[in-house]
């Protein structure tokens, strides 16, 4: 009966991300039908669970000719760990809120570029930093295929309008092809981030996003340069446009495109905060 109501309440949980939305901060959206699969395959083990609980309970249960030891196998406190241990995340799940990351993630993590090294030993499971990187999910040929039909798409315009569909392809695309983004205009929304390590002019405009799920999660941006005596405080959402150019930054031992700002307003957050990687 335990194992049947662990299994309703991972239905339970599934449906509840999805009823309320909160699914998009784990996965990519576009493979939410998995997740839908995945809720109605636990609702038919539910079925079956309960079902089979019932028959043992009518038919009853005899060891009498059992030639091993329950006593041994079946302790109250082997099951009551296993039971826990599949119980925390659904009891989590349903009664703690979801947390939207925020700088504070960034701050705890510190960002690298253009991928966190620890993660290299499994490249799906990497947790990525300001520069967008799906090479990893394609062939080296392929992935070159890709970005140069971006590059075309993108170069082809002057001013570059970063929306929630686009800002993760078009930030991956000016990262590889810095040189032919020089001097064009861009825009785009983000929420700041103040690094210690830039001068008082400069910070990190960022979003968070999901490549496919949140085991690839990352924070993504550029670096702006704002005009002299702009003050604004860590996870304050703004709007910027201005020119791209190239900057070496120090901590990185790299150049990185960034933003002259030529103007800016402040405006409040998103209701959906992150962004994903579609097909757009």
């Amino acid at each position: 009966m335990m194992r049947g109501c662990l299994l309703m309440g991972f239905t339970f949980l599934i449906m509840q991300l999805h009823a309320t939305g909160n699914i998009s901060k784990y996965i990519n959206m576009k493979y939410s039908y998995l997740s839908f699969s995945v809720m109605f395959a636990l609702a038919l083990l539910t079925i079956v669970q309960f079902r089979n609980a019932v028959k043992e309970d009518e038919g009853g249960h005899s060891c009498d000719h059992c030639d091993h030891d329950h006593s041994v196998e079946d302790t109250w406190y082997k099951k009551l760990f296993v039971y826990t241990v599949f119980a925390f995340p659904v009891i989590t799940g349903i009664f703690l809120p979801v947390a939207t990351m925020d700088s504070n993630i960034v701050k705890a993590k510190g960002f690298h570029f253009p991928v966190n090294q620890e993660s290299k030993g499994d490249p799906y499971a990497q947790n990525q930093f300001l520069r967008p990187d799906t090479s990893v999910y394609y062939g080296q040929d392929a992935y070159d295929k890709l970005m140069r039909k971006e590059k075309k798409k993108y170069t082809k315009y002057d001013t570059l309008a970063l929306n929630d569909t686009n800002f993760l392809k078009g930030m991956e695309t000016i990262y590889n092809y810095t040189g032919d983004f020089q001097d064009k205009t861009i825009s785009f929304k983000g929420f700041v981030y103040n690094d210690p390590d830039t001068k008082k002019n400069q910070l990190f405009i960022f979003r968070f996003g999901i490549i496919h799920c949140v085991a690839d999660s990352g924070v993504y941006g550029m670096m702006v340069e704002m005009p002299d005596g702009v003050k604004l405080k860590d996870d304050d959402w703004i709007t910027v446009k201005g020119k791209i150019s190239e900057i070496y930054y120090q901590p990185f031992k790299t150049n990185i495109p960034y933003v002259k700002v030529q103007s800016w307003k402040q405006t409040s957050a998103p209701k959906e905060q992150y962004v994903y990687r579609g097909n757009n």
